[in-house]
């Protein structure tokens, strides 16, 4: 129970979510990380990717609402 009350502290932005993310990847492939260190480092990766997957597609929901289906070709340049 007490696991499921703790949520993981989230970023404060998308742009802050893949700059910890790109960090951990390079702690990772550094391969100087202890086995605990590791896995800790893939769990918040992995709740990072999530995060940064959901605010990707809050945008694109968001831009697919302002445009109302409004979607029209974008006129030749050369014309």
């Amino acid at each position: 129970m007490a696991k499921a009350a703790a949520k993981p502290n989230l970023p404060e932005s998308y742009e802050a979510g893949v700059a910890e993310l790109d960090a951990l990847i390079a702690q990772m492939e550094g391969g100087q990380l202890p086995l605990e260190a590791s896995l800790a480092a893939y769990q918040r990766g992995t709740e990072l990717l999530r995060f940064c997957e959901s605010k990707l597609a809050a945008a694109e929901q968001q831009v697919k609402i302002l445009e109302a289906g409004e979607l029209k070709a974008m006129p030749d340049a050369g014309a």
